[in-house]
């Protein structure tokens, strides 16, 4: 997931928050790591990474998250990123401080 941050009043164009599964994908996309891999081959090479999980910068270490996948192999990027997305939304919900809060995640200030 990605949120473009509120205009600072410039004509620059503003670059986009990542979070959850967007940010697993930037970090991916940075590594080494080869396709297919093992949640092991994940977790030693992005598995110490804090991942954004909302709007507001609250983050979680990645290997947190891999341990509530099921799977111990994964194809591909996709297959990987598909995996943790319940995993996100599941830690998103429950650690959020209410429905304000829930709220002000979905809005792009």
């Amino acid at each position: 997931m990605g949120v473009r941050p509120p205009s600072s009043g410039d004509d620059e164009e503003p670059d986009s928050i990542e979070f959850g599964i967007a940010a697993v994908d930037a970090h991916l996309r940075d590594s080494e790591l080869s396709f297919p891999a093992t949640k092991d081959d994940v977790k030693a090479e992005i598995g110490h990474e804090r991942i954004p999980y909302d709007v507001h910068g609250n983050d979680v270490p990645l290997g947190e998250m891999l341990a509530e996948v099921p799977a111990e192999t994964f194809d591909s990027r996709q297959e990987l990123l598909n995996a943790l997305h319940k995993p996100f939304e599941a830690y998103r919900r429950n650690n959020s401080n209410g429905v304000v809060a829930q709220f002000r995640s979905l809005l792009p200030f």
